[in-house]
């Protein structure tokens, strides 16, 4: 390399690898578990929807904590959802042919998060195929609900207790830029 461009591209790397360590200052994750029970009175190849009480989100503080704030939010995405079996103890999923999560909040639509088909029948947590879509609009809210939609491909004799846990990457700009 030629001495007189040394110094321009010494500028330039420099540059990038600060963007690159800020945008890792303004970006972190959101985590949140809540419960769901598919009933034993579910009837075998129906769909049936289970719905699971408000998820509050915190979200405020979370922000404040990473410092920044709603307005400063560029992307929420869901970046992983997996759904345990709780109750009972040492259960598997094989009594489930498929699974699709959905999450609502007050004043907007429901969004399909995840779903998954062809549950292997040893499976004993279910990482599920998420959308890829920007949720920020639903976690700026102070609550959301999710909408499990569950198909049986047996009977079940007992409730089954489920664990949804999500993981959601949040882009922000910190304050002050």
């Amino acid at each position: 390399m030629h001495k007189k461009h040394f110094p321009y591209f010494l500028l330039v790397t420099l540059a990038l690898f600060s963007c690159k360590k800020v945008d890792k200052l303004t970006q972190f994750e959101m985590e949140y578990d809540t419960k769901v029970t598919v009933p034993s009175s579910t009837g075998v190849n129906l769909p049936v929807n289970l719905t699971t009480p408000p998820v509050e989100t915190n979200s405020e503080a979370t922000f404040e904590v990473n410092d920044t704030r709603k307005d400063k939010i560029e992307q929420i995405v869901l970046t992983d959802l997996d759904i345990t079996v709780t109750v009972p103890n040492g259960e598997d999923f094989s009594f489930l042919e498929s699974i699709a999560v959905y999450m609502y909040a007050q004043d907007l639509p429901e969004i399909l998060l995840a779903s998954k088909d062809s549950i292997p029948a040893t499976a004993t947590k279910l990482v599920m195929d998420t959308t890829g879509e920007d949720l920020q609009e639903y976690i700026k809210k102070d609550a959301f609900t999710l909408r499990v939609k569950t198909v049986t491909d047996e009977v079940i004799a007992t409730d089954y207790d489920l664990n949804v846990h999500q993981i959601f990457f949040v882009d922000a700009v910190v304050l002050g830029q």
